[in-house]
C-alpha cells in the first residue's frame, strides 16, 4: 500500500520539494561557509586592534610614569568625564614583578591571570595582548572580552541566515510557478489522453507540445488510429451480422410456427422447442444491433427534447404487448419533468432494456414500479431476492447474467449503462431496493432539470 501511494505522488510536487530542498541546502552551506570565514576575519581584525592598542599605549604609559610621582596603589588614567562608562578594551600596566602600576577604569583590580610575556594569550573570558617596554621593566596588557567577539559573530550570523529564511518561501513560490509552467504541456497531454474512450478517438493535439513530448503524442495518436479501426470493424461486423440474421431468423421462425400447426404429439413439442430457440436467437440479434448502435455513440443529443413523453410512449407500447402488461405501474410526481439535450432513440432503448429485465427477472407475482420524480430522477423497481455480494458487478459486465434461470443474453444492463454514459446521466443499481429488504432497483439521475 505504501509503495502504491508513493507511485501515485505528483511529479510536480516531487520536483518542487527536491528543488526547494537542494536550493535551501546550498544556501545554508554557503551561509555556513560565509560565517566561518567571517569568524576568522573578525578574529584577525580584533587581534589586530588589540595589538595596535597595546603597542600605542607603551610610549604613552612610559611618558606618564616619568611625569608622575610613584604611588603606593595602582592608578588609572583619568578620563575627561567623571561618569564611568563601559570600556570596549581594558588594560593593565604592570611592572616586572607583576604589580599593577596603572589600569583602565573597567579593568579588574587584580592582575590578569596571564604571564608577562609579549604576544597573544587567551582565557575563558578575555583575549589578551602583552606589549613590553624597550627596557623590559614595564608590561602593558590589553584585554578584549570574548563576549564582544561572540556578539559580533552572532550578529553576523543573523545577517547571513535571516535573509535565507525569507528567501526560502519566496523560492518555493518561484519554483512552484516555474515548475507548473514548465510541466503545463505534460498536464495538457495527460488530460487529452484521459478524455479518450470508445466514443472519443480524436487525435491528441501535438503541434503545440514541446519537442520532448511530441513522440509520445505521435505514439498515442497512432494507437488511437489502430483502436478506432478495430472498433469500427467490430461495430460494423456486429451491426451487419445482427441485421443480416434478422431476416433468416424471422423466416425460420415463421416456417417453424407453420410446422407446429401441422404437427401433434412429441413432434409438436420438439417443434415448439425449436420455436423458443429461434425466438431467443432473434432476441439476441436485436440486442447485438442495439449494442452496435450504443458503441456508435448515439446517446449524444443536440436538441432539447421531452423524455417524459418518450417514457410514456414506451410504457404504452409495453402495455399493449403480451409481456405481462398488468404488472407495470407508472407514477409521476406532480411537477416532475424530464427535459434536456438528449437522444430520444437512445433513451427509448435504455427504457426497453431496463423494463424487459425487470419483467423477466422480477417475481412474476409482484408489480414493476416505474417512477418519474422531480429533479430528473427515474426509478424502476421490481421484486427479487437481494443479490449476493459480488454479483452486482457481474451483471453490469457485458454478457454477465448472474445466478438466474430466466432466459436472456446478459446485454441489457451493459447497453443501458453505455448509452447513459454517453448522455452524461448517473446510473445506479441497488439491491435491495430503497426502503425495502429485498427487490432490485435501477436509478437514472438526469441532474438539475426544469421543475
Amino acid at each position: 500500500m505504501t509503495q502504491h501511494r508513493a507511485n501515485r505522488r505528483s511529479m510536480t510536487r516531487r520536483l518542487i520539494l527536491w528543488l526547494t530542498g537542494a536550493t535551501t541546502a546550498f544556501w545554508l552551506i554557503a551561509a555556513g561557509l560565509g560565517l566561518s570565514v567571517m569568524q576568522e576575519e573578525f578574529g584577525e581584525i580584533f587581534d589586530g586592534s588589540l595589538q595596535e592598542t597595546a603597542e600605542r599605549l607603551v610610549p604613552l604609559v612610559l611618558d606618564d610614569l616619568r611625569r608622575r610621582e610613584e604611588s603606593a596603589s595602582p592608578r588609572h588614567i583619568e578620563s575627561e568625564s567623571d561618569e564611568p562608562g563601559e570600556e570596549y578594551l581594558v588594560y593593565q600596566v604592570r611592572g616586572a614583578d607583576g604589580q599593577i602600576l596603572i589600569r583602565s577604569h573597567d579593568a579588574p583590580a587584580a592582575p590578569f591571570d596571564v604571564p608577562l610575556k609579549p604576544g597573544f594569550s587567551t582565557s575563558e573570558t578575555y583575549r589578551f595582548y602583552t606589549a613590553k617596554a624597550p627596557d623590559g621593566t614595564i608590561f602593558v596588557q590589553v584585554a578584549d572580552a570574548m563576549a564582544n567577539r561572540d556578539e559580533a559573530v552572532t550578529e553576523g550570523a543573523m545577517a547571513l541566515f535571516l535573509p535565507v529564511l525569507v528567501l526560502i518561501p519566496v523560492s518555493i513560490s518561484l519554483i512552484w510557478l516555474i515548475v507548473r509552467r514548465a510541466l503545463a504541456p505534460v498536464d495538457d497531454l495527460r488530460r487529452a489522453i484521459e478524455e479518450k474512450d470508445g466514443g472519443n478517438m480524436a487525435p491528441v493535439p501535438s503541434r503545440m507540445l514541446p519537442r520532448e513530448l511530441q513522440p509520445i503524442a505521435r505514439s498515442v495518436n497512432h494507437l488511437l488510429t489502430r483502436l478506432q479501426a478495430a472498433f469500427d470493424a467490430e461495430r460494423e461486423f456486429t451491426a451487419n451480422s445482427a441485421h443480416e440474421l434478422r431476416t433468416p431468423i424471422a423466416g425460420a421462425l415463421a416456417q417453424t410456427q407453420m410446422l407446429i400447426a401441422e404437427l401433434d404429439g412429441p413432434k409438436r413439442r420438439r417443434a415448439q422447442q425449436v420455436e423458443a430457440s429461434l425466438t431467443n436467437l432473434g432476441h439476441t440479434a436485436e440486442k447485438l444491433l442495439q449494442l452496435a448502435r450504443a458503441e456508435a455513440g448515439i446517446g449524444a443529443g443536440s436538441t432539447n427534447v421531452d423524455l417524459a413523453r418518450v417514457l410514456e410512449l414506451v410504457l404504452t407500447d409495453f402495455q399493449r404487448g403480451d409481456q405481462a402488461p398488468s404488472r407495470l405501474r407508472f407514477e409521476r410526481q406532480e411537477g416532475a419533468r424530464l427535459e434536456g439535450s438528449y437522444s430520444e432513440d437512445a433513451f427509448a432503448i435504455v427504457l426497453r432494456n431496463l423494463i424487459e429485465n425487470a419483467l423477466l427477472h422480477g417475481r412474476a407475482e409482484e408489480p414493476v414500479d416505474i417512477r418519474l420524480e422531480t429533479g430528473g430522477v427515474v426509478r424502476i423497481v421490481n421484486g427479487a431476492a437481494p443479490l449476493p455480494p459480488g454479483e452486482l458487478e457481474t451483471i453490469r459486465k457485458r454478457f454477465g447474467r448472474g445466478n438466474t434461470g430466466s432466459p436472456g443474453s446478459g446485454l441489457g444492463l451493459s447497453i443501458a449503462e453505455r448509452l447513459l454514459q454517453q448522455m452524461n446521466v448517473r446510473f445506479d443499481i441497488l439491491s435491495p431496493a430503497t426502503g425495502r429488504k429485498d427487490g432490485f432497483e435501477v436509478v437514472m439521475r438526469f441532474g438539475e432539470l426544469a421543475a
